[in-house]
């Protein structure tokens, strides 16, 4: 058996930037129990597998996995994949059927976007010594004063935290013994998948580690920017957009849009072919 593949650099419009996807574009014969094992085997914060639309309104249902589990959602398989699929000539607009429910996308010159209207859910929040601790920081590194750290949904749950600056920003090294503490007394989505950002009015500079879900540091993480957006937004005087930069210190530099409006929170960014391939099962 075999099934052809493509490679995506997403959130980026220059190759070997941004966050690396694979796209199966028409995953209907590979077999479920193999699901994982392709998406461990290619080793990328995620992999999708693109099948038939259960809704014949629709373009297609998408499957997201990390390297340790399937996912109802993120950010930038949903956009590397709209745009693999509109390569394949799908068209511009098209519903991608995900695990939180069918998402509208849109694929233009400059990229692609797309709208979800999940609502914000506050999972819980967990204390500020013990977030520092997950990234090797200590408090003082941290900004409180717009709001303490949260762990928080749309669709698939993080922790943010807002750094001081960008010099703690840079420092924040994931420590795996308190985030294994942190992940069994606050289980949600992730295995206490942190988002620490630091923040200039609408200009972001932000770092994500899931390591306990083999993903040391992830270089654009669309489902936490849109839940960010959501969740900045829901404060008193909170932007209603961001501009998000993310991947920097990983050598592989990302560029998120996200803004939120009555209908949800959108996200928008580019994506670059850069390999296609055949898997052999």
């Amino acid at each position: 058996m075999t099934a052809a593949y493509l490679v995506y650099d997403v959130f980026t419009e220059t190759r070997f930037g941004g966050n690396q996807l694979a796209v199966f574009p028409d995953a209907a014969g590979l077999p479920d129990e193999k699901l994982q094992s392709i998406a461990r085997e290619f080793n990328f914060s995620e992999t999708t597998f693109v099948y038939p639309p259960q809704n014949p309104a629709h373009t297609a249902r998408v499957r997201i996995f990390t390297p340790t589990s399937e996912v109802p959602f993120a950010g930038h398989p949903t956009i590397g994949t709209a745009i693999a699929l509109h390569d394949l000539g799908r068209g511009g607009e098209m519903v991608l059927e995900l695990g939180v429910g069918p998402i509208p996308c849109t694929v233009g010159p400059k990229g692609a976007s797309f709208t979800t209207p999940v609502p914000l859910q506050i999972v819980a929040h967990p204390p500020a010594d013990l977030v520092a601790a997950t990234l090797g920081l200590t408090v003082a590194d941290l900004r409180l004063d717009r709001h303490a750290p949260v762990q928080a949904s749309l669709g698939l749950a993080f922790v943010f935290v807002e750094l001081a600056d960008r010099a703690a920003l840079a420092r924040a090294r994931p420590q795996i013994d308190a985030i294994r503490t942190a992940a069994a007394a606050y289980p949600a989505g992730l295995d206490f998948a942190v988002f620490c950002y630091c923040r200039d009015g609408e200009t972001v500079g932000a770092r994500m580690f899931a390591p306990l879900d083999n993903v040391l540091e992830d270089p654009a993480t669309g489902s936490a920017s849109a839940t960010l957006g959501a969740f900045l937004a829901s404060l008193p005087g909170g932007p209603r957009r961001l501009a998000i930069a993310q991947g920097d210190d990983m050598g592989r530099p990302s560029r998120i849009a996200v803004s939120v409006g009555p209908s949800g929170v959108t996200v928008a960014g580019q994506a670059v072919k850069v390999m296609a391939g055949t898997l052999y099962l």
